[in-house]
């Protein structure tokens, strides 16, 4: 049995989650900024679909992407070069922090070749949104020609931050972000992006596994750290 909580209830410890389904530990409260932070500093995130209650989950193993091991293919390279020249000249491309964060979360949400449905709801986009107002919350935004071709969005507390989902509308465009997005916090002392559940697509960018009690000891140094607060795109590569 899982816990369920009203809106005062603490979380259970992250050991009471259960195994099937893996890493299910509560269900119910609210989306609140307050129990939003309380969950990501206990390594608790939030994952339901539409017409479910409010589901709370602890995975282990935890997928992690380690800033200093995030794989740019030759390909992206090349893309990333191309842009980072674009910013410096014509400004047909463009990459921004947080000029767009609902829109991108909006983005996150629409159809994909390979699901059904959408995590992304209204509410999940409210409390994000409640999340980015308060500091916490924070988009990577690539722009073409003045619209947003893609993305990636994720909540940041103390030197940790916690990836929660990416769209490209373009080719490529969702890891510009990403690339751009890692570059920044790793300068800034963030060692670690959780990516919480293990697929393919993450695997391949560098992201790995690691038990749940690794990823708590973590964890539990990072968020006790300096908040990041000026958040703007660094460039990538030296100027030539």
């Amino acid at each position: 049995m899982i816990a369920w909580l009203d809106v005062n209830s603490p979380f259970p410890d992250v050991s009471k989650a259960l195994s099937e389904p893996a890493g299910l530990l509560a269900a119910g409260a609210d989306l609140s900024p307050q129990r939003l932070l309380q969950a990501y500093r206990q390594g608790i995130f939030p994952w339901f679909s539409e017409g479910q209650p409010i589901l709370w989950w602890s995975t282990d193993p935890r997928m992690v992407l380690y800033t200093d091991r995030f794989v740019i293919s030759d390909s992206l390279k090349k893309t990333l070069r191309k842009i980072e020249r674009s910013r410096h000249t014509d400004g047909r491309w463009e990459v921004r922090f947080d000029s767009a964060f609902r829109e991108v979360m909006r983005a996150c949400a629409g159809p994909r070749r390979t699901e059904v449905g959408t995590w992304i709801s209204k509410d999940i986009v409210d409390g994000y949104c409640g999340l980015h107002r308060a500091g916490y919350a924070h988009s990577a935004e690539v722009w073409r020609d003045g619209q947003l071709v893609g993305g990636a969005y994720g909540v940041s507390i103390g030197r940790m931050f916690y990836g929660e989902s990416m769209f490209a509308r373009v080719s490529d465009a969702s890891k510009v972000a990403l690339a751009y997005l890692v570059h920044f916090l790793r300068q800034h002392g963030v060692q670690m992006i959780d990516c919480q559940q293990e697929t393919p697509h993450l695997a391949s960018l560098g992201a790995a596994p690691i038990s749940r009690s690794e990823f708590l000891q973590h964890l539990h140094q990072a968020v006790e750290a300096a908040q990041i607060n000026f958040w703007h795109p660094l460039d990538l590569f030296p100027p030539t």
